[in-house]
């Protein structure tokens, strides 16, 4: 079976040589591995610069216009820097960028410190620990629309089994208990939504982080009476902090992006309280129509998302090197 395996594909290479046109046979024979290799990559390359270059550029020159995409036909003029100036003076954009803000902070400490915890516990092993590693990582598997409106039952007060339980133990009447519709509460429950869909992702950065440490280090400090504690601080968090750092770099460009799950829960209600600042972009761009108002605040996203970014790689690249 081998054997005529073989001469098959020797057969077939033998009339796809001889199907190969002279001239094309002479040119490829004259390239080198790393032409051979750009031939194959370079219709990939150009598909990934026409989707993610061209409309980085093409909104970089909208921003610097009055261009209104439901006036396609009107005269586009060149504003200069007008609409970044609006931008970055309006106070509505700022409220919307404290609030973005709130929500990166607070999801990324809880999910950095559930993550981590559950991570640690996981590691160590026990009995039945692959059955729960599985069952933690599910809210992860689930698309956000689902996520968004199963969450929205719980959080009804008549119904809801959240409402229910905080009342169980606060004796709060489940009517009083609006986490969607409160000023004060809508905030948090959005955070916890996000909190209890991600932390998995995160769990299983830091579980790669724990187990790249190699035993013999842990031996190495048992033999010199390093107590646990001791060993968790001088050993498992100083090597499994770049794992901890990436998650954080992760979470936080995704969570600065976060769109889905607040429109889903609240909308960016009540009144402004959750809208974030992709939110505001939405609003801007296909409610108001400013498209090159919307164009500027997209770029100043990007720089500002870029920025904290590269900063924050710099000094992960730092923790890595000690």
């Amino acid at each position: 079976m081998n054997i005529s395996s073989s001469s098959m594909v020797e057969k077939a290479a033998e009339a796809t040589a001889r199907a190969t046109p002279t001239s094309v046979a002479h040119r490829v024979r004259g390239l080198s591995d790393r032409a051979i290799a750009w031939v194959f990559i370079a219709p990939t390359i150009i598909l990934l610069l026409a989707i993610n270059i061209f409309p980085l550029i093409w909104a970089i020159y909208l921003s610097f216009t009055n261009y209104r995409a439901n006036r396609p036909n009107a005269p586009v003029l060149n504003v200069g820097l007008s609409n970044y100036e609006r931008v970055l003076t309006d106070p509505d954009i700022w409220q919307a960028m404290q609030t973005t803000a709130h929500f990166v902070f607070w999801t990324i400490l809880l999910q950095t410190v559930i993550g981590f915890t559950l991570a640690y516990l996981i590691d160590r092993k026990f009995r039945g620990h692959a059955f729960w590693t599985t069952l933690i990582l599910i809210p992860m598997m689930l698309s956000p629309a689902v996520v968004g409106n199963f969450w929205r039952f719980l959080y009804e007060p008549q119904i809801g089994l959240f409402a229910y339980a905080v009342s169980l133990l606060t004796g709060i009447p489940t009517a009083e208990i609006q986490m969607l519709g409160s000023v004060s509460l809508a905030p948090w429950a959005i955070i916890i939504v996000d909190t209890w869909m991600w932390t998995p992702y995160v769990m299983l950065i830091c579980l790669a982080g724990l187990r790249s440490i190699p035993d013999y280090i842990y031996e190495a400090a048992e033999v010199d009476r390093a107590s646990a504690w001791r060993q968790f601080w001088s050993i498992t968090v100083p090597m499994a902090l770049p794992f901890i750092m990436l998650a954080v770099l992760f979470r936080g460009i995704e969570n600065f992006k976060m769109f889905d799950m607040v429109t889903l829960l609240t909308g960016g209600g009540p009144g402004s309280t959750t809208e974030v600042a992709s939110i505001t972009l939405k609003r801007t761009a296909f409610e108001s129509w400013a498209t090159g108002r919307a164009s500027a605040f997209a770029i100043v996203l990007f720089v500002a998302v870029f920025g904290l970014a590269n900063i924050y790689v710099k000094a992960l690249n730092r923790v890595k090197q000690r």
